[in-house]
């Protein structure tokens, strides 16, 4: 009887130990997500949030990231090219990529809205006192199809002017104060903390923030590979939960996120909270302000004439949000 118990014991725990090991064997290496975020832009907190308190690290997620690119438009190159699975990115330029079958990505929540501005040289503010001035001068914009240059466009389309109607110069922003005090450009427009740091510098003044000539208008959002996606949905799940998670945190503790920010962008603090006082962190997604990107992107040219139903349908998830803020 006991040689039996005792064979029974060793048969469990030779099961037991087959089942481990083919567990093991069967998960392999633990997956990553090659992510990327655009330079020092302060839009992309939440990530910066995410990685400094570990909360991608408490959803499970490990994070492989890639680059911080400088313009929007680099970043839907990588996907182009397979080097990404996720990004924080402008959705104007996301909206392009997609359109244009140039990446296969989706938008799965928003990451900020706002938080733009048109700034021109403090010695010259006595000859700009709208954006009617800024016909004929030269505007730095840091990238076509991106969030800056849709609203630039826009804005200057509420006042009568056209594109033809001043010259644009693409500026990655890092370049733009720089080039604002030598004189080179007349103007730019870029995502904070830019404008910030032209204000507190003593170079510029701003002419127009982004929030009075589009309220509440989308800006960055965290975007996905479908077949990432499609192969990996729990990794993806929790990536989200992780940036809605770091987005309240940014919401709830400003201090503990300037300084964060302070860290990642190399800029003093003053320049941080004034940036941060122009940008709303959110991850709620809007539709109707979505659909009217796709139709003035149309109207650029930048994609082809789109319903700008079904193309939203297609283009972003609004059920991968957690559902408290969807």
């Amino acid at each position: 009887m006991k040689a039996s118990l005792t064979s029974i014991r060793i048969l469990f725990l030779t099961l037991f130990f087959v089942i481990v090991f083919l567990a093991v064997s069967w998960a392999g290496d633990p997956v990553s997500v090659r992510m990327a975020y655009l330079q020092n832009d302060i839009h992309h907190l939440a990530f910066w949030v995410a990685e400094e308190e570990d909360i991608f690290a408490d959803e499970g997620v490990i994070i492989d990231t890639v680059g911080a690119f400088r313009a929007g438009p680099e970043i839907m190159s990588a996907f182009a090219s397979g080097d990404l699975d996720m990004a924080y990115v402008g959705q104007s330029p996301a909206t392009v990529g997609f359109a244009n079958k140039a990446a296969d990505v989706v938008v799965v929540a928003q990451v900020n809205t706002e938080g733009t501005a048109i700034v021109i040289k403090k010695q010259d503010a006595a000859n700009f006192e709208s954006l009617q001035d800024l016909a004929g001068k030269t505007i730095a914009i840091p990238g076509h199809a991106t969030v800056q240059e849709a609203i630039l466009l826009k804005g200057l389309k509420k006042v009568g002017l056209s594109r033809k109607e001043i010259h644009l110069m693409v500026l990655k922003p890092p370049d733009m104060i720089g080039s604002l005090r030598t004189g080179q450009i007349d103007a730019f427009i870029a995502w904070e903390p830019y404008p910030a740091k032209a204000i507190t510098s003593g170079v510029g003044k701003m002419l127009a923030a982004s929030k009075k000539l589009w309220p509440e208008h989308p800006c960055c959002v965290l975007v996905v590979e479908k077949s990432f996606m499609k192969a990996h949905p729990r990794i993806v799940e929790r990536t989200i939960q992780a940036h809605a998670k770091a987005t309240q945190y940014v919401c709830h503790h400003p201090d503990k996120a300037a300084q964060i920010a302070v860290k990642y962008t190399g800029m003093d603090e003053l320049t941080i909270r004034k940036a941060m006082q122009n940008v709303h962190f959110t991850t709620e997604l809007n539709i109707e302000d979505a659909k009217e990107y796709v139709n003035f992107l149309s109207e650029l040219g930048y994609i082809q004439k789109q319903d700008p139903e079904a193309f939203i349908r297609n283009f972003i998830r609004l059920d991968l949000l957690p559902s408290e803020i969807r």
